[in-house]
């Protein structure tokens, strides 16, 4: 089965054709237009995704050599609503022109199956780390739509903090790439975060941890390396201390990691060290939103005997374990 997969939840225009044998095309757009900004303003985001759907979408065709996919899908939630809107649209009306059929797919199961393209690929059961600008969230994926959230953040999403940091540190947009750099030439121990944990919950919460670093900041004694290494070491200590306590509470020691903080160096390097843990890194390609992750899912879907209706709406709120 080839299937077209389209994503357009927020700042990439992606399309890719996945098949049996793997991934035939990806595309993907980077908006650039938000840099000036320091943050996705969504009404660009949503007018970028429609100057470029169409030509992402005849290249990712055009690069695996297929004229006409068997289904196409797209995502239709979590995500901006202008910015789905367009995506969607635009899929419902392929497959509408070419009687195909759609089917419409959960962004955060696009990031948590992302590891399912790779090889080695995790197997069911196992617990996926979602984190990305607007997301962090650690799950126990039981089987495909089976999922239990065992953490998740309750203010900011671990990028969104990345994001922060690095504006009050006056390094720029994206912050999470700019920060990692940073940190690589800092010492950790030179300036001290806090681990923040909630009373009685795994949730995760990185804004005190945020407004730690700007204290740091305006107190002035600081460099800005060694801040940018210790707000690191603290995220990754955060995160990589719920993923062992989820080990210990559920038995499943494959882990996987997903979404756009998987890119981080710190984080790569330090799950593949956790004891007892099998884990999986992705491609740093498949780590940011990607349409190969959307044609996955859709996919995995369209063989459990999936098929959604051409006027499915989009979900800007659609939490994963309510699929």
């Amino acid at each position: 089965m080839v299937v077209l997969g389209i994503e357009t939840s927020c700042d990439e225009t992606a399309a890719a054709v996945v098949s049996d044998s793997g991934i035939l095309s990806d595309v993907v757009y980077t908006q650039t237009v938000h840099e000036a900004y320091r943050g996705v303003v969504p009404e660009l985001a949503a007018r970028a995704h429609a100057e470029k759907i169409t030509a992402v979408t005849r290249e990712a065709l055009a690069r695996a050599g297929v004229e006409r996919p068997d289904a196409i899908c797209a995502t239709t939630g979590p995500g901006l609503i202008g910015a789905l809107l367009v995506g969607a649209t635009f899929a419902r009306s392929l497959a509408l022109g070419w009687g195909l059929p759609f089917v419409a797919v959960n962004h955060l199961e696009g990031h948590l199956l992302s590891p399912l393209l790779e090889r080695p690929a995790p197997s069911f059961p196992f617990l996926g780390l979602v984190v990305s600008g607007g997301h962090t969230t650690l799950y126990l994926a039981r089987a495909l739509g089976e999922y239990e959230a065992l953490a998740s953040t309750v203010d900011d999403a671990a990028g969104e903090a990345y994001d922060k940091v690095a504006r009050a540190l006056s390094l720029g947009y994206p912050g999470g790439p700019l920060i990692d750099r940073l940190a690589a030439t800092g010492d950790a121990s030179a300036v001290t975060l806090p681990r923040p944990k909630l009373k009685g919950s795994d949730d995760l919460s990185f804004s005190g941890l945020k407004t730690a670093v700007r204290q740091r900041v305006e107190s002035g004694l600081y460099r800005r390396e060694d801040v940018a290494a210790s707000f690191q070491e603290a995220v990754v200590d955060v995160l990589m201390d719920r993923v062992m306590r989820a080990v210990e509470r559920t038995g499943v020691t494959q882990v996987a990691l997903a979404g756009g903080v998987a890119a981080n160096s710190a984080l790569r390097a330090r799950v593949v060290t956790l004891p007892g843990v099998t884990a999986f890194v992705p491609a740093r390609s498949r780590c940011t939103d990607n349409g190969a992750m959307i044609a996955n899912a859709g996919r995995l879907r369209l063989l459990a005997g999936q098929r959604d209706p051409l006027n499915t709406p989009v979900r800007p709120n659609w939490p994963l374990e309510r699929l």
